[in-house]
């Protein structure tokens, strides 16, 4: 796996894999459900990764918007594609709503809501609770 991917918690982080892409949970959520999608490549630009990945990308998201839809039911979904400090290919997946959700034991407000999203007031998770929260979005994404 290429660097980003590891930085984002893999293996531990993994919530649903694919061909070309991984759905990992964010280890910061600034909102409850917090993914990372991440191109297996090691492409540092989108218009890089095969079009096998791109084509892909469909089904992935698909299966994120179903998985989120049915454990956060979020308002409004945000993929944000910032690739600042790591440079592999990867959104950063956040379903919006309107207060807080909550689950595993964790309670995310949307601090951004109804703008844009505020990373900085993400809740950080310890190994404990990206276990509880891995285990509890797994199964929406069978």
């Amino acid at each position: 796996m290429n660097p980003t991917i590891e930085k984002f918690g893999y293996p531990a982080t993994l919530i649903a894999e694919f061909d070309h892409w991984l759905v990992l949970l964010r280890p910061t959520q600034p909102t409850l459900g917090a993914l990372v999608l991440a191109a297996k490549s090691d492409a540092t630009a989108f218009g890089d990764l095969p079009a096998a990945a791109h084509a892909e990308l469909k089904r992935a998201v698909a299966a994120i918007e179903s998985a989120l839809g049915a454990a956060v039911g979020y308002d409004r979904i945000n993929y944000l594609m910032l690739m600042m400090i790591d440079p592999h290919v990867h959104f950063h997946v956040l379903p919006r709503y309107e207060g807080e959700r909550s689950a595993a034991g964790v309670t995310v407000p949307d601090a951004g809501w109804p703008g844009q999203p505020d990373l900085g007031q993400a809740v950080k998770l310890d190994d404990e609770r990206i276990a509880a929260l891995a285990a509890w979005l797994r199964p929406y994404f069978a």
